[in-house]
């Protein structure tokens, strides 16, 4: 008796990680967002920063322009209820249903849940270490993207 075919395993992942990292809205402080952008990049990945001051509209079409897996956003404004679900809404009408979104700042516990209940992937509060969102980054690349 002979065992069935195995499906060989999917290739490895060979390019990088693309994400777009952004400052949403009229908050001003952006030194976390350039940290996070820095250790992704120092993580092998691919980033684009589009800097401060920047509309979901203008987000959205420069993730879409750029081709990215992620998008990043760092909120502190206490936007996020409203910047969040806009950028998610701005891709799928672009198609581009399959970039996760991701992000932190100052944001509740019962608000991250809520955004997460939306489709937004895992968001992050103060404290959290790089480490832990490259992490995550990787772990969401290895299921959900291919090589």
């Amino acid at each position: 008796m002979t065992a069935p075919a195995r499906t060989p395993p999917a290739p490895p992942f060979t390019r990088p990680i693309r994400v777009l990292v952004a400052k949403p809205g009229l908050d001003g402080h952006d030194r976390g967002a350039k940290v996070v952008a820095a250790a992704l990049r120092d993580a092998g990945m691919e980033v684009v920063y589009t800097g401060l001051h920047q509309t979901p509209e203008m987000i959205a079409a420069a993730a879409v322009q750029e081709d990215v897996d992620v998008v990043g956003l760092s909120i502190l404004s206490g936007a996020h209820m409203t910047l969040f679900p806009r950028v998610r809404q701005l891709l799928m009408e672009q198609g581009r249903s399959d970039i996760l979104i991701t992000g932190g700042g100052i944001i509740p516990r019962d608000d991250m849940e809520a955004l997460q209940a939306q489709g937004i992937g895992r968001l992050f509060g103060p404290g959290t270490t790089t480490t832990e969102l490259i992490d995550y980054i990787r772990s969401w690349a290895a299921t959900h993207l291919t090589a």
